[in-house]
């Protein structure tokens, strides 16, 4: 009895599955920064890397340097660079996510700390970048899908009442913009309500949880364990995070 064993039939290989983590601080993660006025410089992470976030040979992130290497905390160190990364919820998501999807996983890290939304309008700079590292990511592989959107960002719009009105309409065209720009016309998002916020906070949570577009699931923060300085995540907090974007991403766009 013949068989086809023919050597240069190739089983094909499971995609890499590639997820964009744009935001502001909280989604490029100050869980584990703390400051220390005796030291230079006075803020510094701490190194605390919880199981749920730690490294996996599936895992890979798309440094700023637009190669794909090993993904660790703090995910965002090159990306948000002025600035003192520690954990966000990116790794403690692909981690979860690893045990019900096949494949390896891959994080684009592009969130920028104190950054509004009207710095993400397409034109700027910080925009621009998103997209570019999102085209990049499937050039420098030749099997592999953007899957989805992880999206944190509001707080810097919860300081005055104008920003905060207009945040719906510029949420639904910077969605509308990214699925445009990278030819991805039902991408997935996973967007994140407001966890803390300044005068105007509900407004923006209010927008946020509002917007009722196609294959766009809003995550609610609000609850979350805060740092001291009640604005960011503790780290803890963006393991839940994490957990909470894995688990509406399986339930709404795994197949």
């Amino acid at each position: 009895m013949e068989t086809n064993t023919d050597p240069d039939q190739k089983t094909p290989k499971t995609k890499r599955q590639i997820f964009i983590l744009s935001g502001q601080s909280n989604m490029a993660g100050r869980g584990g920064v703390v400051r220390d006025p005796n030291r230079t410089p006075n803020k510094f992470w701490d190194g605390v890397v919880p199981p749920e976030c730690r490294p996996d040979p599936s895992i890979l992130r798309l440094s700023a340097a637009l190669q794909w290497e090993p993904a660790g905390e703090p995910l965002h160190a090159d990306i948000d660079a002025a600035k003192v990364c520690g954990v966000g919820p990116g790794m403690a998501f692909a981690n979860a996510l690893r045990r019900r999807v096949a494949g390896e996983l891959g994080l684009v890290p592009c969130a920028v700390g104190g950054t509004a939304i009207k710095e993400w309008a397409r034109g700027e700079e910080l925009y621009e970048d998103m997209v570019k590292r999102a085209k990049e990511s499937v050039k420098l592989h030749e099997n592999c899908e953007i899957k989805g959107l992880l999206w944190f960002q509001g707080e810097s719009d919860a300081t005055t009442e104008d920003d905060a009105a207009a945040y719906k309409v510029n949420m639904e065209i910077l969605i509308h913009n990214v699925r445009q720009d990278l030819n991805l016309p039902s991408l997935p998002i996973i967007k994140v309500a407001l966890a803390s916020g300044s005068d105007y906070m509900e407004k923006v949570r209010e927008a946020q949880k509002a917007i009722a577009l196609p294959n766009v699931i809003c995550v609610d923060a609000k609850g979350l364990q805060l740092k001291e300085d009640n604005l960011h995540l503790t780290t803890e907090s963006q393991v839940q995070l994490g957990h909470m974007m894995a688990e509406a991403y399986l339930a709404h766009f795994h197949q």
